[in-house]
């Protein structure tokens, strides 16, 4: 039996509509389950017109909220009169009276509603978002991106990137993990000057941070272990349908570690929690799309990126793995260890951040690896050089001038302790999680090579 508000014990079915009922708290269409069976209770219910079902003398109007959707029979006249005037997605209060009805969601439905539009009749939609399946095409659904999110399931893809996020949260919290905002604009690259966006900074040159990493490895040095939520910015000329030129990164990066398997691991009970809180957060996401949850297995199956290039079939002097390669690796993953996930380790050296640990017994191999999560790269990350000399050679050896780099090697010279870490592109996450053929489809508000709005 639900706790009724005094206001609601008050008004008796039969007792009309009245200002005073604007009064009453409002009430979400999930919670209106707990009047199953309940003795009929005036609520009031604020939401979207999600549907409208008009027949003779009667008026089903489906009213959508955050929290699901809520069904309103209309007999009045008046009323009916007003829900001919208005439209699927006008917002407005609903004030009625509780009554069951196993067929309505949730078991209840609204019946003898006094409406009130709070805007006027709202345009039409772009799409039908009452259908179950919406049929338009990438492109209009991203011309008319404030509206089509609206969609039961597109919302639902972004509840699951939601869970994730919130799992990433908890799961470094629980290990001492300090979250951390870090700057946008920086004054140099931090991978290489090709692919940044420069903006003029008061005059001064300046980029979007292609990544958090030297702020990372500064927090390092303060907290130990730090990670950030955060946008990227990668202003590489791709037009592929797993590239984006912003998309949201979930960094770590964590002080005294022996290795860059100590890394891979904090990144396995990371995954265990993304996973843990859409299981807990997201059940009805994860009903809708029919989504295949993955299972995080105790320990992450690891090969050394000679052995990659040999099960992937490609040449062994290839200096990284291309999609193809990927994707083979990915159903060998599936067929030998049963897992979605797959850690590459031991890349190139050369093709490696300057910043990347070498491999102790063969410096032409780094302390770095690569996830792929159904055979698609969703993680970089490994060790980092910790000691200053080592950062003035490994920038020498490659050409690069110290003094672009001289607030981030600062860090360096007052002593830093082992340390690695990596990042997780969310919209690559979300959209393998979801089979989405276009990383596109999961992005609130894709930035591409193309697109800057909305």
């Amino acid at each position: 039996m639900p706790t009724i508000p005094a206001s609601a014990q008050a008004s008796s079915p039969s007792a009309p509509p009245s200002a005073a009922s604007a009064l009453l708290p409002r009430t979400l269409a999930s919670d209106l389950s707990s009047y199953v069976d309940a003795p009929p209770t005036r609520v009031r219910l604020s939401g979207w017109i999600h549907r409208r079902r008009r027949l003779s003398g009667l008026a089903f109007v489906v009213i959508r909220d955050r929290s699901g959707t809520a069904q309103v029979v209309v007999k009045d006249p008046a009323v009916l009169a007003q829900v001919d005037a208005l439209t699927e997605e006008t917002t407005v209060d609903v004030v009625g009276m509780t009554s069951s009805n196993p067929q309505a969601p949730g078991g209840v439905e609204i019946i003898d509603p006094a409406l009130s539009a709070l805007t006027a009749a709202a345009a039409t939609s772009p799409i039908e978002l009452w259908r179950p399946n919406h049929q338009a095409g990438l492109k209009t659904m991203l011309d008319h991106a404030p509206v089509t999110w609206r969609h039961p399931r597109q919302q639902a893809t972004w509840q699951l990137a939601a869970a994730s996020m919130h799992g990433f949260r908890r799961t470094l919290e629980s290990q001492s993990f300090t979250e951390i905002q870090t700057p946008k604009l920086v004054e140099s690259a931090t991978e290489s000057g090709s692919n940044v966006f420069g903006v003029d900074y008061f005059g001064q040159r300046a980029y979007l941070a292609q990544s958090p990493q030297f702020y990372k490895q500064m927090g390092v040095g303060i907290f130990e272990r730090v990670f950030e939520v955060g946008p990227v910015f990668r202003a590489e000329p791709h037009d592929t349908v797993r590239h984006l030129a912003e998309y949201v990164s979930l960094d770590v990066e964590m002080g005294f570690i022996a290795d860059h398997r100590d890394v891979a691991a904090t990144l396995r009970d990371v995954l265990a929690g993304m996973v843990e809180s859409i299981h807990e957060r997201t059940s009805s996401a994860v009903e809708l799309l029919g989504v295949d949850v993955p299972t995080v297995p105790a320990e992450l199956p690891v090969i050394h990126f000679r052995e990659a290039l040999e099960i992937a079939g490609a040449p062994s002097d290839e200096p990284d793995l291309a999609p193809a390669h990927e994707r083979a690796l990915g159903a060998w993953a599936r067929e030998q260890h049963g897992s979605d996930f797959l850690l590459v380790e031991g890349y190139p050296l050369a093709k490696r951040a300057f910043y990347t640990h070498p491999q102790p017994d063969d410096p032409r191999w780094s302390n770095s690896f690569d996830l792929l999560f159904r055979g698609l790269e969703l993680v970089t990350g490994g060790q980092r050089l910790h000691r200053y000399d080592d950062y003035v050679a490994a920038l020498t050896q490659r050409g690069e001038a110290l003094a672009p780099y001289e607030s981030y090697l600062q860090t360096f010279r007052h002593g830093m302790p082992p340390h690695g870490g990596f990042a997780i592109g969310l919209e690559r996450w979300t959209a393998r999680l979801v089979a989405a053929e276009n990383i596109r489809e999961v992005t609130l508000f894709p930035r591409d090579l193309h697109r800057l709005a909305p």
